[in-house]
């Protein structure tokens, strides 16, 4: 069993500003996450996408962001567990003991679910042949845009991923983008420049219809889409990208005796601990009055969850606020002379 002062669990961006926060403390930490890198939704779902909320960056990606926090936290030295998934949670006197699906065993003070929406996946296409042209020919997420250039490419969707891919990959792909009803639920200014692009040639959008059939063997030659009036229609095909959305799956997380509020982890708004002592939530996971989802919230909310794991870990000492720009002790903890 391996022993730390505490266990995050989830490796988005939420999760590695904890790492952060809890080093500057003084204190250690490992993370658990069941995806196979480090970023959580942000590589998982918008990789290439702009982010725009960062206070002090204009604009950066998902993965951008991702390798900025990975970069913050090395000093840390900090563990990862990926592909990795939390199976048990018990008490023991002021511990938590952990259990992975992997064997694994860990012990600490505390615990950061930073775990985003739990579990997710695509929701994914019905059809029977969609499943052998997964990954090759057939994405549920854009991870790389640069493979998506020069291509015939139909999106599926009505909500802003689709309608934003859609707007991006326009600019070097012919773009058909299929919808199952005639309103989108997009941003209204996106489906505007859409609705631009549409006039002048640039994407086709077919409404309100459903994919009936794909065509091609080792590769995608063609779809046939039906409209609701029975019409069919074939369109030449690439590259089939589904936006419907996600499942989301808490999995064991909905088991540990926690204040469930729907599929988030109720906590007070002081340190985020939920009705577990030692237990936090922070993230798209936690649920408070005034709750916001966004990233920024989430770093806020480690940041005060940090200090309570300080008390927790080093019951004998008395937690002392330090600027970083001014703590020695800090700036050593961070390699800085």
């Amino acid at each position: 069993m391996k022993n730390t002062d505490t266990i995050i669990i989830g490796a988005g961006p939420v999760g590695l500003f904890a790492v952060h926060q809890l080093g500057i403390k003084g204190l250690s930490s490992i993370v658990i996450d069941n995806l196979d890198k480090a970023g959580g939704q942000c590589i998982e779902l918008y990789p290439d996408k702009p982010i725009y909320d960062i206070p002090a960056v204009p604009e950066c990606t998902g993965e951008e962001l991702t390798k900025k926090l990975l970069e913050q936290i090395k000093p840390f030295n900090t563990e990862f567990y990926l592909n990795e998934r939390v199976e048990e949670v018990k008490q023991d006197k002021d511990n938590w003991i952990i259990k992975t699906n992997n064997k694994n065993e860990f012990s600490a003070p505390n615990v950061i679910i930073a775990g985003g929406v739990g579990s997710f996946e695509p929701r994914k296409l019905s059809i029977k042949e969609a499943e052998k042209f997964e990954d090759k020919y057939l994405f549920y997420a854009v991870k790389n845009k640069d493979q998506f250039k020069n291509k015939n490419i139909t999106i599926f969707g009505g909500g802003d991923s689709a309608l934003d891919w859609a707007l991006e990959l326009s600019k070097f792909s012919n773009i058909s983008l299929i919808h199952r009803r005639n309103e989108f639920r997009g941003a209204p200014h996106t489906l505007s420049e859409i609705k631009k692009l549409q006039k002048i040639g640039k994407i086709s959008i077919k409404t309100p219809c459903q994919l009936e059939s794909i065509e091609g063997d080792e590769k995608i030659n063609s779809i046939i889409i039906k409209f609701d009036d029975g019409k069919t229609e074939k369109i030449d095909t690439d590259i089939i990208l589904s936006f419907f959305g996600l499942i989301m799956k808490l999995g064991p997380i909905a088991e540990w005796g926690l204040n469930m509020n729907k599929k988030t982890i109720e906590v007070n708004s002081k340190n985020f601990e939920t009705n577990k002592k030692g237990i936090f939530a922070a993230g798209d996971i936690c649920n408070y009055p005034g709750k916001l989802k966004l990233i920024l919230s989430g770093f806020h909310e480690v940041a005060l969850a940090s200090v309570e794991c300080f008390k927790r870990a080093r019951p004998n000492e008395k937690y002392r606020f330090e600027f970083t720009t001014s703590s020695k002790t800090i700036q050593q903890r961070l390699g800085k002379k």
